[in-house]
């Protein structure tokens, strides 16, 4: 999806796409663009109601891994 800009009497493309779940695959809620930056983003997805932590740059999406509290040694 493309959102259109104004610019100097030219038109300026920016791109936007929606982010999918990086565990099921389908979209979420939340849509991102090319100049969007997220840090340790919550990403929560309605269809199979789980959460995961993202980064997002350049609409380049990374899941973060943590270590569960059940796998974690002392």
């Amino acid at each position: 999806m493309e959102q259109v800009k104004q610019k100097e009497g030219g038109i300026l493309k920016i791109n936007q796409e929606w982010i999918c779940c990086p565990i099921c695959g389908s979209k979420t809620r939340i849509r991102v663009r090319e100049d969007t930056v997220l840090e340790n983003f919550p990403l929560y997805c309605p269809k199979c109601k789980l959460e995961s932590l993202i980064e997002v740059k350049k609409i380049k999406v990374k899941v973060i891994k943590e270590p569960d509290a059940k796998t974690q040694s002392r």
